[in-house]
């Protein structure tokens, strides 16, 4: 096993990275960029190296600044977490060539899987249904045209080399195909340096289900199962669960989706975790979209419901270790819901909302787990992605974890920005929610009922007075924090009581 590792990554990611490196008795090195000289990851971290300014472009994408890092701090490994260069072969590459062990695949196989059409091509070739479309990216807009016609519209334009909803663009018709080519193109080379787009016909209003794999360097591979992530706005997730409401009902189609993903995986060579994407209609037919080669934001819920950890597993793997598991070892018990917390205003587009965190009620409790990267004081910088922290949640059955969830919801209380949590509270009492009629246009349909959450003055005030606390005493004691959802404040000398 690894004696240090580097965490080439940030914020919820990295500090998770770090408890996992930390219960193997692993040392950690963080890196950080100049927004993130206070973060909580950095705090963590037995050591931690300053990799540049503020954007990624100049610090946590910096191949060259994360290798030296790694040299000066003496580790063994990086771990690249999710995003950033985690899908980045010449990364991988590097690594290897330095002597680092890239804790993840080979770069050969995040060059064959991790281009969505090297990916397609090569489950054409062992059988793995795909969505119809191309293999070859669209290198003018003619090519784009015709291939649209052949598809029939709506088509779908996503970005070759990389996934989040990144250079994905929804095209209903013809009129609309080449400043959706320029503007898909535009945003996939500034995500992943590459502006390589391809075409698929759209599936409308599908269900996103991603099979879970980990594979080691002894020839095992095996996966531990479906993730439901159907909702999903702007082509991101918000919220996941496993199992899926359908492979309940169906679960021939998990088995029938898991070994299309192992054979996938295993013709690939692949090694470490990955992530096999699919769409799947009411009737039972999937087809094969895209393989991630890192590991996923959301994989808390199938570590609660399978009792495996996933960032053990990949360290084992990377040092060589096999798996310890095989395909009849897996059990899956129970059901977990995550919901991704961001500083963001759903009443608004979800426009994001940095600032700093005044204050911060984070709820516990049986069967309630919370992957955080912030704290009270921290302030929400406008360089990333928005995400606060992940909830995740495990109870004996559906119908249970989406009342835990609310339990956990109502208890989880942040003041100074503005977050998502009154747009899960509401999510999780939808009846079609609830009911378990999800597809990918689900969260379109929901904002078009969901109703209009007016400013609440309570809460303004209160946001108030916290900060006029923490202004003239920045002493914890001064404020007593309690559930947000029903309290009201009174001045008291310089004391607010919150009850």
């Amino acid at each position: 096993m690894f004696r240090k590792v580097l965490i080439a990554n940030r914020g919820e990611i990295a500090v998770r990275l770090i408890r996992a490196l930390r219960e193997l008795g692993i040392g950690s090195v963080a890196v950080y960029s100049d927004a993130d000289r206070k973060a909580l990851h950095v705090r963590l971290a037995d050591e931690a190296a300053h990799v540049g300014a503020s954007p990624a472009s100049e610090s946590y994408l910096r191949l060259d600044r994360i290798l030296d890092a790694a040299r000066g701090h003496g580790a063994d490994a990086i771990h690249p977490g999710y995003g950033f260069l985690s899908e980045n072969a010449e990364f991988a590459a590097a690594c290897a060539d330095q002597g680092f062990v890239f804790v993840g695949p080979s770069a050969q196989a995040i060059r064959s899987l991790g281009s969505k059409t090297e990916a397609r091509r090569l489950a054409k070739q062992v059988g793995v249904p795909v969505v119809p479309g191309t293999e070859e990216p669209a290198t003018h807009i003619d090519d784009a045209r015709r291939v649209a016609r052949q598809l029939g519209y709506p088509v779908m334009l996503k970005a070759a080399a990389g996934g989040g909803g990144k250079g994905m663009r929804r095209v209903d018709s013809e009129q609309e195909l080449e400043s959706a080519v320029r503007d898909a193109a535009s945003e996939a080379q500034r995500a992943f340096g590459s502006d390589e787009i391809y075409l698929e016909k759209l599936i409308v209003n599908p269900r996103h289900i991603e099979i879970q794999l980990i594979g080691d360097t002894h020839g095992n591979i095996i996966h531990l199962g479906e993730r439901e992530c159907s909702m999903q706005r702007r082509h991101q997730k918000v919220l996941e669960e496993c199992p899926s409401p359908l492979l309940s009902e169906k679960p021939e189609l998990r088995e029938q989706m898991g070994e299309a993903a192992v054979k996938l995986a295993r013709a690939a060579g692949y090694v470490n975790a990955g992530t096999a994407e699919f769409l799947a209609d009411a009737n039972g037919r999937f087809y094969f979209l895209e393989m991630n080669t890192r590991l996923q934001v959301e994989h808390p819920v199938t570590e609660v419901v399978t009792g495996r950890d996933l960032v053990h597993l990949q360290l084992r793997a990377a040092a060589g270790e096999p798996l310890g598991i095989r395909q009849s070892d897996v059990r899956w018990r129970g059901a977990a819901i995550e919901c991704r917390i961001y500083a963001e205003d759903p009443d608004h587009g979800f426009f994001p909302s940095p600032g700093r965190i005044v204050q911060l009620t984070e709820p516990a409790g049986p069967g309630v787990r919370l992957d955080s990267g912030v704290y009270q004081g921290w302030d929400v910088p406008l360089d990333y992605d928005p995400l606060l922290a992940k909830l995740t949640v495990y109870a004996p059955d559906r119908t249970a974890a989406i009342a835990r969830t609310l339990r956990a919801i109502e208890e989880y209380a942040i003041t100074g920005v503005t977050t998502n949590l009154t747009f899960f509270r509401d999510l999780l009492r939808d009846e079609a929610f609830v009911a378990g009629h999800l597809h990918t246009g689900f969260l379109d349909e929901f904002m078009a009922r969901r109703p209009r959450h007016p400013p609440d003055s309570r809460l303004d005030h209160l946001a108030a007075a916290v900060a006029a606390v923490h202004t003239l005493d920045t002493a914890p004691s001064r404020v007593e924090p309690a559930s947000v959802r029903s309290s009201c404040w009174l001045h008291e000398g310089r004391r607010f009581m919150l009850r």
